[in-house]
């Protein structure tokens, strides 16, 4: 009587313990679906909002190599003296001046479209340093005439940033 007992017991217990196991997996997975479904759509509002902040980020990147391209900057910086060091120290500082002011920038773009845009700068840098450090740059005039007469038998450092950046933003759509 006592074993017959215990089998009852048994079986009203497994469709109880079925049943409970069957809905333990099925609010698993529900709660687990409303967490990736949750964390979809705040991906997807972040994106509404980073993107203009990202877009306007390249944009100003874009500006700066724009602004640091060797014939631009020596349009926009005309000499003081016809001392070629002044003139060699004013157009470093102005391009540094720009990487300053955009230095935040670097939090919405990519780290290697940072390191492009940091080697194009410190290239323009090392540009006019050795066209100030031939014999024949002698005055800030002939500076400016070196630099240019440079930049028409090869590209300019931030040509190639700038070719970096529209890839990456066109790469976003």
């Amino acid at each position: 009587m006592e074993s017959e007992r215990i089998i009852d017991l048994f079986m009203f217990a497994l469709p109880t313990l079925i049943t409970g196991l069957i809905a333990y997996y099925f609010f698993k997975e529900h709660t687990k679906n409303e967490d990736g479904r949750r964390r979809f759509l705040l991906h997807k509002d972040m994106q509404v909002t980073a993107m203009p902040l990202r877009l306007q980020a390249y944009e100003r990147m874009a500006l700066f190599l724009e602004r640091i391209t060797p014939s631009k900057l020596l349009i926009r910086m005309s000499p003081t003296s016809s001392n070629k060091e002044d003139y060699e120290n004013l157009l470093i500082a102005a391009i540094e001046q720009e990487f300053d002011h955009n230095l935040s920038q670097q939090i919405y773009i990519s780290d290697d479209c940072w390191n492009i845009i940091t080697a194009a700068k410190n290239a323009t840098i090392q540009l006019i340093r050795k066209a100030s450090l031939l014999e024949k740059t002698n005055t800030a005039n002939k500076l400016r005439e070196v630099i240019l007469t440079e930049m028409m038998e090869k590209r300019a450092p931030s040509d190639a940033a700038l070719s970096f950046i529209k890839q990456e933003v066109s790469d976003m759509w």
